[in-house]
């Protein structure tokens, strides 16, 4: 109660870690400390300038710092829709729900389907295009395609020796007293 009085009881915010055209990847609720004051703080936030620790509600009661993400909005700013959407500075926007995994990440994100909810609900995914673009670009084009497989399949690589080669060719083991450079 007395925090309430004096100002000081943590503000309750959403946390918005990247915003597209008309989506917002949104990783859900968090809490500001009110310091030096919870006025100081909320004109921090409206002016998009605020620089502390940012207390996520869920995942462990994390604490990041706010340069991680885009937009910090106080709970009375941004209404949760039932469709799966958001209303934010006056306008509708469509929702992605960032997985914690993500919450860390400093690139840009990409939305895709969620797989557990359906429904047309968005998770948020880190987007690998231009890793996937640079190692593309950096790897060898002699060496054509790369092949996994489990190494007891009985297909050889092409570039090893077959293993009848490999055990004539094979040199005898050391005698033990070799080995350890003892003498006669």
């Amino acid at each position: 109660m007395l925090k309430h009085l004096f100002g000081k009881q943590s503000i309750d915010i959403w946390v918005i870690k990247q915003v597209d055209h008309d989506l917002l990847h949104l990783c859900g609720r968090a809490t500001l400390p009110a310091k030096p004051n919870r006025k100081a703080v909320m004109n921090a936030l409206a002016e998009s300038r605020y620089t502390g620790p940012v207390t996520m509600a869920t995942g462990g009661r994390a604490v990041l710092n706010a340069r991680l993400f885009q937009a910090l909005v106080p709970l009375d700013e941004l209404q949760l829709l039932p469709d799966g959407r958001a209303r934010w500075q006056g306008r509708d926007w469509q929702i992605a729900q960032v997985p914690q995994r993500c919450w860390l990440f400093e690139g840009r994100l990409v939305a895709q389907p969620d797989p557990l909810n359906g429904g047309g609900a968005l998770v948020s995914a880190e987007d690998v295009t231009d890793i996937l673009r640079q190692v593309k670009q950096e790897m060898p084009h002699h060496l054509g395609r790369v092949v996994f497989r489990p190494e007891n399949q009985s297909e050889e690589h092409p570039l090893l020796a077959p293993r009848r080669e490999e055990q004539r060719l094979r040199l005898r083991p050391k005698q033990t007293r070799e080995w350890r450079h003892d003498r006669g």
